[in-house]
């Protein structure tokens, strides 16, 4: 006689879980074991993660941790990498545990939700810029790193009666994270940035701390969230001192602190704001709101307050075209092997940053268009010292086969000059 599991978990959401964890690919963890290793004995591995999870026996390896840079700054933000049976554990509890909290959260918090993006916050922004004076551009200090274990359990019990949920979350808070050193570190506050229930956790927390206390305090003020970037609009200045002294307080109770030189209060300045203000721009999800030239339905040219690509965006994206150094490493490649290689990626910087205030955007892909000039110089000789005959190559192959490159579907041609 089969003894009966302690907790029933569907072997099927297991599955279910380990094909989403493959699509989502990702690094080994702390023991080393990669995605295709896994793979090996997919069978016997998965039915591993079903019995611990159904006995209740399932321990959560330590996270191994990984300093990722933030910028030219110097400065790292932190990543933490589970095992690859650890994010099917976690992606297991997330398929069972979301459709619950899902259908409660604000229709105001956009990040990591079925159905929602982050374009869908900027572009709701944009929009609420225009009726509202002032924007409070909030930054909350390494929060993260700094989640309250005990409120994220009481919102977690708030919403399922499933006690193994209770158990295995509990344990993923609690989990250790692995340096590169291979030192321990143990747990008190904060969940990883990189595991798979961090962003379903961080939202309930959120959604409590901050969703909920904003519209019950202030039911008339309107915020975008995206995790814990957010966005609140005011229509005074008044107001806004107001609400960012609450929210300072209120978040502070919660054990989270707003950063005290990159929090702020911003003016929308157009053409119909012209008081003078220290603060007339934000960032916010890649995108810089600030005034900029644009033209009414009669073509009048006027000042409004709108979005386009951040300085900081604009930097990774000349980074990651550097980092492919055409003209350098790539001259024994075809024009075909440069497309198939840069296509990818510059298709989602124009379908993302290209969403507002897309002419922004070109000034920064011309810097890729300046690469592939450089490639062709070094790749024919008949081109080296003639940059012009260069561009005027590149320009007739755009015209004979616009979509080969999604650069020329852009409008940018390399005969139209640099």
């Amino acid at each position: 006689m089969t003894k009966a599991k302690s907790y029933e978990i569907s072997k099927k959401i297991v599955w279910e879980a380990y094909k989403r964890v493959k699509a989502n690919a990702g690094a080994a963890g702390v023991d080393g074991q990669s995605l295709s290793l896994f793979e090996k004995d997919l069978k016997g591995n998965l039915y591993k993660v079903w019995n611990r999870m159904s006995s209740g026996s399932y321990i959560p390896p330590p996270v191994r941790l990984v300093e990722i840079p933030k910028g030219n700054t110097g400065a790292t933000r932190p990543l933490g990498i589970p095992t690859v049976s650890d994010r099917i554990a976690q992606t297991v509890v997330k398929l069972y545990f979301e459709p619950q909290v899902e259908p409660h959260f604000h229709p105001d918090s956009y990040g990591y939700r079925p159905g929602k993006s982050a374009l869908d916050a900027v572009g709701v922004t944009r929009k609420r810029c225009w009726g509202q004076d002032w924007v409070i551009d909030l930054d909350i200090k390494g929060f993260f790193d700094n989640l309250d274990h005990d409120l994220v359990m009481r919102a977690v019990r708030h919403h399922t009666q499933s006690p193994w949920i209770h158990l295995f979350v509990e344990r993923w808070l609690k989990a250790p994270v692995q340096r590169a050193d291979g030192s321990l570190e143990e747990r008190i506050k904060g969940s990883p940035q990189g595991s798979v229930i961090s962003p379903l956790l961080s939202n309930l927390f959120m959604h409590y701390a901050f969703d909920e206390w904003l519209r019950r305090k202030y039911p008339a003020i309107q915020f975008a969230r995206y995790a814990d970037d957010a966005v609140i609009h005011a229509g005074t200045l008044f107001e806004a001192n107001e609400v960012l002294s609450a929210i300072r307080e209120r978040l502070g109770s919660c054990g989270l602190e707003l950063h005290p030189e990159k929090t702020r209060i911003v003016y929308c300045q157009d053409s119909d704001r012209v008081d003078r203000y220290e603060h007339v721009k934000f960032d916010f999800l890649g995108f810089t709101f600030r005034p900029r030239r644009a033209k009414n339905r009669w073509g009048k040219p006027f000042i409004s307050f709108l979005p386009g690509i951040s300085v900081k965006a604009a930097n990774r994206i000349r980074s990651t075209i550097r980092s492919w150094r055409l003209g350098a490493t790539r001259n024994n490649q075809s024009l075909m092997d440069i497309a198939n290689l840069v296509n990818p990626m510059v298709r989602g910087w124009v379908n993302y940053y290209g969403r507002f205030y897309r002419s922004a955007l070109s000034p920064i892909l011309r810097s890729l268009e300046r690469s592939m000039v450089y490639w062709a110089r070094r790749k024919y000789k008949r081109f080296n010292g003639h940059r012009r005959r260069a561009v005027h190559w590149l320009g007739r192959i755009a015209r004979r086969e616009p979509k080969l490159f999604v650069l020329w579907q852009t409008g940018l041609r390399p005969a139209t000059g640099q």
